[in-house]
């Protein structure tokens, strides 16, 4: 197999351009670098095909080596023949490889194995040839060796204890046959069915436990689907509900389907066959199909079930953390964080337009103390002496009573007469808030401030510069999927933590600001290195230059390579570090101002886009490629732009609603949360988030709602039910656009 052919035929690409990025790959270039400054060697592969080609890679390669070492192994057992060298080298898949292996695998003891100790391999090949002229059980008399002087365990008492023997062996051979085992896969997968059925409780069980089961479970408690279409959200629900002893969980094959087909294989002349023969071969097939083929078959399937349910669900985490991260900012602005929270307080933190921390209090408006009055003259002041119009509060518990607090006050001071902006609040998402504020880079970046402080800095943060504050918190804890935890845990943050570094690099950060948290995601900058950069600018003062990365420990001419190109320097001695041209195209770029008569400056550079009329002669004399050069004039047209800025802005409201003041049919505007396979979770100003079933989301069939939505978006909805007793909202998209 030819692992880049391969790798062309499933992503639809030419081979030539997989070639290029797997070559730029094995040279230690990462996937940013790759997709940003190497699109004419690879014709232009964007991100997420360069880490889907990187991950097929990898599991071809293993292959590969996993072929290696089997094709080994049966050749030193002395039994490779051609036919069996050719399948495996056409195996397309680890499964077919263990499938091929199976026969020659070193085993356990098993019961076929105790019978080859016993002697009974030449009783086996004699039922298997199907040319008995007696009853088996006769044939079988002849292998008893009770009275043989031979060991215990390899005496055979009886011609029963023969014959079982005999049909264990075969029961096994049929089972190792990767032809058939491959056929029963197959057609268990097309035509079988998944089952589930309620688990009995453990008695004692408390009673809160059992409404969660049926809260939850209800519907798997009698639930039956075709095995081909069961949705990915479905499969981890019915693991985690086996998981937890709350479900019992099936796969149903086409068993008589499959007997008859094993049956038909077994048999030399099926229609007719050895009268002797074929009764025990009956028993032989059914045997070896429930006791060793069956189980086996039905764990391989739940695993593929499993591992493509996780899969979809680890890409739309991926799109969800995607666009949660490249929110748009609110930048300039002063922001006040507000973590609720009842028995000890609502931690508030002020944080200036560049992050930096103007004031914390603790204040206690809720239950149990609902010091209400003291927490107004509070606010006010941090307001008054802070110039605030923007609070950042947390969606966890007591959110809902912070922001009726938060209401009643901006309802008096907006309209006091001479209120040059009136004041908003947004509703943030604090997933994470918590593991950060009690983590080591939070105890080093705030020494002197608890947790409850540290969280309200992150929730005013995450509103200023979500990118920013939110590569501080492991990805896994910002919660924008689904089943998170059900998952492989290592796959999923192998796959977040490429999302992030694709944001992060995409965005580029400004080299004399950002936290060593932001740099280590920069292409080329291991943990190491950011913190040598971050210790590195402690020390001398502001980097003047993106060739000054290279005094850096750790920072070598490879890794400079990698990562200079995502580094901003403003104000610094070479104008065009501040944009994400690369330093390897400055001469060229030099050259092109010279030819124009323009400076070297960002005024300038605004102007070049128009002043060139013919691009692809223009790229040709200057030793450029002509998309790097595209590329090239796009950001000296508007250096260091950000990309988010393009994002939906945040919703600013400043009064609150409750569960009690929804009505079906009310039109309300909110904010895409969260997305899942069946549809999005999307605030709408009160504490709980309302669902859009994907039914309910387009007028058109869609398959996922990422095909109509993104974490992020501002939606119009109307209310379709409320449920105030389990604190459930249905929402519709569709009657909203009507």
């Amino acid at each position: 197999m030819e692992i880049n052919r391969r790798i062309a035929e499933e992503l639809k690409v030419e081979k030539w351009r997989v070639d290029a990025a797997v070559k730029l790959l094995d040279e230690g270039c990462t996937v940013p670098f790759i997709a940003r400054y190497r699109k004419e060697a690879t014709g232009t592969l964007d991100d997420a095909q360069l880490r889907d080609l990187s991950t097929k890679l990898v599991y071809l390669r293993g292959l590969e080596e996993k072929k290696q070492q089997v094709l080994a192994e049966i050749e030193s057992q002395g039994k490779l023949t051609e036919e069996l060298r050719a399948k495996i080298g056409a195996a397309d898949s680890l499964v077919a490889v263990d499938d091929l292996y199976r026969p020659f695998r070193p085993k356990r003891r098993t019961r076929a194995g105790i019978a080859r100790e016993k002697g009974l391999q030449p009783l086996a090949d004699y039922i298997f040839a199907q040319e008995a002229a007696e009853p088996v059980l006769r044939k079988a008399a002849e292998f008893v060796t009770s009275d043989a002087g031979l060991p215990e365990e390899k005496q055979v008492a009886t011609p029963e204890e023969a014959l079982q023997g005999a049909e264990d062996i075969l029961a096994e051979q049929i089972s190792d046959n990767a032809d058939y085992r491959t056929w029963i896969r197959g057609i268990t997968l097309e035509k079988g069915t998944v089952t589930s059925a309620e688990k009995p409780a453990a008695a004692g069980t408390r009673p809160s436990k059992l409404e969660e089961r049926r809260s939850v479970y209800e519907m798997y408690f009698n639930y039956e689907e075709v095995l081909k279409k069961v949705p990915g959200y479905r499969v981890l629900a019915l693991d985690r509900g086996e998981e937890e002893k709350f479900l019992t969980v099936k796969i149903a094959a086409p068993e008589e389907e499959i007997l008859a087909y094993l049956l038909l294989h077994t048999l030399r002349d099926p229609k007719a066959p050895n009268r002797y023969c074929e009764p025990v071969l009956k028993e032989i097939v059914k045997d070896s199909y429930g006791r060793l083929i069956a189980p086996a078959i039905e764990r391989e399937l739940r695993g593929q079930l499993t591992e493509k349910a996780q899969d979809g669900a680890i890409r739309v985490f991926d799109e969800n953390l995607k666009q949660l991260l490249m929110q748009q900012p609110v930048a300039g602005r002063t922001v006040l964080g507000w973590d609720p929270a009842f028995r000890t307080g609502c931690k508030l933190a002020v944080v200036d337009p560049t992050g930096k921390v103007l004031d914390t209090k603790v204040i206690f408006p809720t239950a149990p103390q609902n010091k209400v009055e003291e927490a107004d003259a509070v606010l006010q002041k941090l307001i008054s002496d802070y110039d605030v119009t923007l609070f950042s509060v947390g969606n966890g518990t007591a959110s809902r009573e912070s922001e009726q607090v938060i209401s009643d006050l901006f309802r008096r001071l907006n309209s006091e007469p001479g209120r040059k902006e009136p004041l908003r609040y947004v509703i943030v998402n604090e997933a994470g808030a918590s593991v950060y504020s009690a983590s080591e880079l939070a105890s080093e970046e705030f020494p002197a401030f608890d947790v409850g402080q540290r969280s309200a800095v992150s929730i005013a943060r995450r509103l200023q510069d979500p990118l920013a504050e939110l590569v501080k918190i492991d990805p896994k804890a910002i919660g924008v999927g689904q089943y998170q935890h059900d998952m492989d845990q290592k796959k999923l943050g192998d796959a977040l933590t490429g999302v992030v570094e694709d944001c992060v690099n995409s965005v580029g950060v400004d080299l004399n600001t950002a936290s060593g948290a932001l740099l280590s995601y920069i292409s080329g900058i291991t943990p190491a290195a950011a913190r040598n950069i971050v210790a590195y600018r402690e020390k001398n003062g502001r980097f003047r230059s993106r060739r000054e990365l290279l005094k850096v420990a750790k920072i070598g001419p490879r890794a400079y390579e990698q990562c200079a190109g995502f580094l901003r320097i403003r104000g610094g001695s070479e104008p065009l570090d501040m944009t994400s041209v690369h330093p390897e195209s400055y001469p060229a770029v030099k050259q092109l101002l010279s030819e124009l008569g323009l400076q070297e400056d960002p005024a300038s550079f605004r102007l070049v886009k128009g002043m060139v009329r013919d691009p692809e002669k223009t790229a040709s004399r200057l030793g450029l490629g002509a998309i790097t050069l595209q590329d090239i004039l796009k950001e000296l047209e508007k250096p260091a732009r950000d990309p988010r800025e393009d994002m939906p802005a945040p919703v600013l409201r400043s009064d609150v609603l409750s569960l009690d003041d929804l009505v079906p049919g009310m039109k309300l505007k909110g904010t895409v949360r969260n997305i899942v396979d069946f549809g999005v979770f999307v605030d709408i100003g009160v504490h709980q988030d309302g669902l859009v079933h994907i039914s309910r989301m387009s007028h058109r069939f869609i398959k996922h709602p990422l095909e109509v939505v993104h974490v992020g978006d501002v939606v119009d909805v109307t209310v379709l039910s409320v449920d105030r007793e389990r604190k459930r909202i249905a929402l519709s998209m569709v009657e909203a656009s009507d």
